[in-house]
């Protein structure tokens, strides 16, 4: 799974990377800071399964704390992008390039209106964040559409016959757009397009085929950032008022990252997500007052800096993604003895056999059947695994 940071320049895409994954990458007040993607690990969080066993697990990857699995996921920072992109206006062409892969997007919009669309800085509060919300949708609506018509010769003229061929045919024509078949006959079919030959298409179907296969495909979370800034809390709520359907969390990436640095330094005890830290050791007045500012006038109104809540509203909320563990009836260690040491994220839908899959090709090719193991039942391969189960697969060696 991959979730792209997106954004126009100097809205705080750098700073929630940081704030995420607590690397290293350039964080400044101009457009274009980042050239080249970052990339990294965020986490999100899942009720671990040590619980219902009365154990203490040992990820092998991530962390639990109080029966909370961090589950890793990979970040990508891209360059900043602006109006026009999709003509290759400022660095629009490398910009779009690096979300092909991309299962979901993380919109960061600086909330307090305090850059222009350039991401240049203006007044606090003379832009609109409303028009960066709908701008960058824009952008990558023309980005499918303009690979759509470029493609659209090797397959928009002639006649195929039945519907999966013409999802096979687009399939290929637009295979860059690391879009799947599946997802391409859900949009034709929303759009009664399925049963209509392409050379019938108008120019308004191909624009909202465009629209429907990026909505399915890189769904989008706003990340209002600057949230405690002056006018920023009135601009998020008027964000949530006009794009009701969307998924905004107020953010504050700054804040985070300077808990998690103290936190890391065992300054103060602090895990991401939460609405409060503890101060471990005495502290500067510099330290002091940043840290008193934070809870004032990020966690005390916002309950969190809002990193968490974008990163799992992608995931679990956009996515619809599951938390299933591998566990055996007789013992939940691994061969070097970690006790659930290991959390897979998988699509709602999931079957045994899926899963089966995912731990390994020979597992799945091999399935005989699997065993729930919180109530031991047997299972067969199309049995639908559902949050938090903890799963054996049965296969021939």
């Amino acid at each position: 799974m991959q979730i792209g940071l997106v954004g126009k320049p100097s809205s705080g895409k750098s700073s929630f990377f940081s704030a995420a994954t607590l690397l290293d990458v350039a964080i400044a007040s101009y457009p274009f800071t980042t050239i080249e993607p970052n990339r990294g690990m965020g986490f999100v969080r899942t009720k671990c399964a040590d619980e219902f066993f009365n154990v203490q697990c040992n990820p092998r990857y991530g962390m639990c704390h109080n029966h909370t699995r961090y589950v890793p996921v990979e970040l990508v920072d891209v360059a900043g992008l602006v109006p026009g992109a999709h003509e290759g206006k400022g660095r629009g062409n490398q910009f779009l390039d690096d979300l092909r892969k991309a299962d979901a997007l993380i919109h960061v919009v600086d909330a307090s209106g305090s850059t222009n669309e350039l991401g240049e800085p203006v007044p606090l509060g003379s832009h609109d964040p409303c028009k960066d919300v709908k701008f960058l949708e824009d952008e990558i609506d023309w980005w499918f559409q303009g690979i759509l018509k470029k493609n659209w010769q090797k397959f928009g003229k002639a006649r195929v016959d039945s519907r999966e061929k013409r999802v096979a045919e687009m399939g290929q024509a637009i295979s860059g757009l690391g879009v799947s078949e599946k997802t391409i006959e859900s949009a034709m079919m929303k759009l009664n397009l399925a049963e209509k030959q392409f050379r019938e298409w108008s120019e308004e179907d191909i624009m909202h085929f465009a629209t429907k296969l990026r909505e399915i495909s890189k769904p989008i979370v706003i990340a209002a950032n600057k949230c405690d800034l002056p006018g920023a809390e009135k601009n998020i709520q008027r964000m949530r008022g006009e794009f009701p359907e969307k998924g905004i969390a107020a953010c504050s990436a700054i804040s985070e990252l300077a808990l998690k640095k103290a936190s890391k330094t065992g300054a103060v005890e602090y895990w991401q997500g939460s609405e409060a830290f503890e101060e471990k050791t005495e502290l500067g007045e510099k330290q002091k007052a940043g840290l008193e500012y934070i809870k004032t006038n990020v966690l005390a109104k916002f309950h969190s800096t809002g990193i968490q809540e974008c990163l799992e509203e992608a995931v679990f909320g956009q996515l619809g993604f599951i938390a299933i563990f591998p566990g055996g009836t007789k013992k939940l260690t691994d061969s070097e003895g970690r006790v659930l040491p290991d959390c897979f994220l998988m699509p709602k839908g999931t079957t045994a056999l899926d899963f089966a899959f995912k731990l390994h090709s020979d597992i799945g090719n091999n399935f005989i059947r699997a065993i729930d193991v919180k109530t031991r039942q047997m299972v067969g391969k199309d049995h639908e695994l559902k949050d938090g189960d903890v799963i054996e697969i049965i296969f021939n060696k």
